[in-house]
């Protein structure tokens, strides 16, 4: 069968309302590989089975990343929404084989340079300036005023932003993400900013991670820091902010993690993990391009077709997905959120989000103990994406101007 035949449009749809129900049923329908069409009727195979999934990702020689590799271009409409997902770029994620390891072994030890504790300060430095301001109205949007803002200022200050520009690049990179017409304009005032700070840290090197890259042994030209720092800008903006808006969202509506926040047993980290399995920010990413033809989950796969990673559908595997009823099921973290393989997130940026997501979780809480949603919880609206799993808004009430407990956050007394 090729992708096509008896397809699944996997556009068009609300995603955000059951995602799980929609893998289910595509699983029960067409296996552990199913043909999808993607906007405009263009073809492609997603991969819905975590075996699968790990054979893909393992494999980057056969199912490879350079996406001029497509055979079906030219039935790629003019304005294609999902362009910027497959136009090849000179960045770290079209790269392959030993230029990949020299750009991915590049990022991984600039962002292994970061101190933890540090960061975590940082971290906790930014979300009380960010409590500070909507603290005294006992209202807010967590999405909007919270999660969506303290990945960015994060990485600004570990990337060596000037202060005077965090706001400016904010909203750019907030522009640059939407369908409109300024959404090119927007990105490229983040590449001028971005361009102007490389220039800045090869005269004048600091303790950031553009400095780290441009002093790196892989040698590494200004354009290459550039245009890889707007990948792993982009890479932490929002998936980490819908990690922490989803987390938000399961302490705040689930009884297990209620009870938790009076010295029960479930915690921000477990918290943090289930998400990466119901809910996990990156629901599907595109994708691989099969260099030659071969076969996956009982599919003809032909040199050139498109695939892509579900992962969050493989997370849904019954196959492996744990039961967080049972106990010792919290702790498993063989989740694909942050996918696999040598295409997957660069170390440790996953344990960077993770730093940033728990913090960020940890400073509201301890910060607005009494806070609760300001609607009923099957009232709040998800993004209608195939990609991000994240909410629109996250109105919430609580004491006004309630003071914080440093001491007690900062001991890890209260959420462990």
């Amino acid at each position: 069968m090729r992708p096509g035949t008896d397809a699944i449009a996997l556009y068009g749809t609300d995603f955000g309302t059951d995602p799980a129900k929609l893998y289910r049923e595509m699983r029960a329908r067409y296996g552990t590989v199913a043909p999808i069409l993607l906007d405009g009727d263009v073809p492609g195979w997603f991969v819905l089975g975590y075996r699968e999934l790990h054979q893909v990702t393992s494999n980057p020689e056969l199912f490879a990343r350079d996406s001029r590799r497509w055979h079906a271009w030219e039935q790629i409409p003019e304005g294609w929404p999902l362009m910027p997902f497959v136009g090849h770029q000179p960045s770290v994620l079209f790269a392959e084989g030993a230029e990949h390891r020299r750009r991915a072994g590049a990022i991984s030890d600039a962002l292994t340079a970061i101190d933890q504790f540090e960061l975590r300060q940082i971290c906790e430095r930014l979300a009380d300036g960010l409590v500070d301001a909507f603290a005294g109205s006992g209202e807010a949007d967590l999405m909007v005023h919270y999660a969506a803002r303290l990945p960015l200022l994060v990485i600004a200050e570990l990337f060596g932003f000037p202060g005077t520009e965090v706001s400016e690049l904010a909203a750019d990179i907030a522009a640059s993400l939407n369908a409109d017409d300024g959404a090119i304009a927007a990105h490229q005032r983040v590449a001028a900013r971005m361009q102007r700070l490389v220039k800045a840290r090869r005269a004048r090197p600091g303790a950031d991670v553009p400095s780290r890259l441009l002093a790196h042994q892989a040698g590494l030209a200004d354009a290459e820091v550039v245009i890889d720092l707007l990948v792993v800008m982009a890479a932490a903006q929002a998936p980490t902010a819908n990690w922490i808006g989803n987390t938000l969202r399961l302490m705040l509506t689930d009884d297990r993690f209620a009870v938790s926040l009076s010295g029960g047993r479930r915690s921000v980290g477990q918290a943090l993990n289930e998400v990466l399995w119901h809910d996990t920010p990156t629901q599907n990413y595109i994708g691989r391009w099969a260099a030659r033809d071969t076969q996956l989950g009982g599919r003809r796969i032909r040199a050139g077709d498109l695939l892509i990673l579900g992962l969050a559908a493989a997370n849904t595997d019954p196959q492996v997905r744990p039961d967080f009823s049972e106990a010792g099921s919290d702790g498993n973290q063989a989740h694909m959120s942050f996918s696999h393989g040598e295409h997957a997130c660069p170390y440790p940026a996953p344990e960077i989000a993770e730093v940033i997501a728990k913090a960020a979780v940890e400073v509201l809480l301890d910060r607005l103990p009494d806070v609760m949603l300001a609607v009923p919880a099957e009232d709040l609206v998800w993004h209608p994406s195939l990609w991000m799993r994240g909410l629109v808004g996250l109105p919430v009430g609580f004491t006004p101007a309630y003071t914080p407990i440093p001491a007690m956050r900062a001991s890890g007394a209260v959420y462990g």
